[in-house]
């Protein structure tokens, strides 16, 4: 069957498929539960009793990042102190399922979805610290891992306007018209067309789905690696806009290091980039609360 959308599953992962896959690959596992805990575009994520994440590729294009995923995570280890998905459990294609497959140790947390901006700030110093050591890990020994350059052209302002442009036309009917202009205004006040590339070790899909916070709201972990590249810091620095209130920036960059207009300005629009994406996902996936949650993101990064 054809997808319809990008996000759309090319194979899907049930409960029952799973729990074979695991267990009969890891028999430690037999005895626990396998539930569903939800799907990305790339992947079908799994709790394994209560000790275990499993991620289950449910489009082709996944498997290459799962495979290197699995090579690179390991090395992080040193770099940052804040809990990340350390792969565990390496599992192959069987039973008619083509792709491979990771478990890692469960990070406990929440998605920071309705969290205050008091809560965001918290997490200014930590964010920024994670960044910064991520950021400096080296590139070389990541493209000895298989890491790949960005292949996305996120520096061409020009093109992220135009597709946005587009994106925000087919949602306009889940956009209050405060909603759609405030978007729209932006864009037309952007007259940057491209920024210089740079060229280091990122997580590649920062974002509140792939964020965990605590029960006070502070960030706890980040998941899903499947995105690591080579590429523009902006890419990961857009949760400076997304994530943090405006009066925390400040001391985001204050630890991180102060960046290029540049990069602030292409931060900034993939800030709006991405929850669009997701917004457009939990419309067809009917989750409000998702919904509700990439426009204030979006409303987030458009404030100063």
């Amino acid at each position: 069957m054809e997808s319809s959308n990008q996000w759309d599953a090319e194979w899907e992962v049930s409960e029952e498929l799973a729990y074979k896959l695991i267990s009969s690959q890891f028999p430690q596992l037999a005895t626990k539960s396998v539930k569903k805990l939800g799907h990305g575009w790339d992947n079908t994520v799994f709790l394994v009793g209560a000790e275990y994440a499993f991620r289950f590729p449910r489009r082709e294009v996944a498997i290459n990042s799962l495979r290197m995923e699995g090579k690179i995570l390991p090395k992080l280890k040193d770099y940052f102190s804040i809990a990340y998905s350390i792969p565990l459990f390496f599992g192959e294609g069987d039973y008619n399922y083509p792709a491979p497959f990771l478990g890692y140790p469960y990070l406990f947390g929440e998605f920071p979805i309705g969290i205050t901006d008091k809560q965001r700030a918290l997490s200014a110093t930590t964010l920024a610290q994670f960044l910064k050591s991520l950021h400096a890990f080296p590139v070389q020994i990541a493209q000895e891992n298989g890491v790949q350059h960005d292949h996305r052209n996120l520096t061409d302002i020009a093109m992220r306007k135009e597709k946005i442009h587009k994106f925000i036309s087919d949602l306009a009917l889940h956009f209050s018209e405060e909603e759609y202009h405030a978007i729209s205004n932006y864009l037309e006040q952007l007259r940057t067309e491209r920024v210089n590339q740079k060229y280091v070790f990122l997580h590649g899909d920062l974002h509140f789905k792939n964020i965990l916070v605590d029960e006070n709201g502070r960030v706890s972990g980040i998941i899903d690696w499947g995105d690591i590249n080579i590429g523009h810091p902006a890419c990961d620095l857009n949760v400076v806009y997304s994530f943090l209130p405006p009066d925390a920036r400040s001391d985001f960059f204050k630890e991180y290091g102060d960046v290029d207009e540049e990069t602030k300005i292409l931060s900034r629009l993939i800030a709006i980039y991405i929850p669009i994406l997701i917004m457009m996902q939990a419309i067809d996936d009917k989750d409000e609360r998702l919904v509700d949650e990439a426009k204030a993101n979006i409303k987030r990064a458009l404030s100063d």
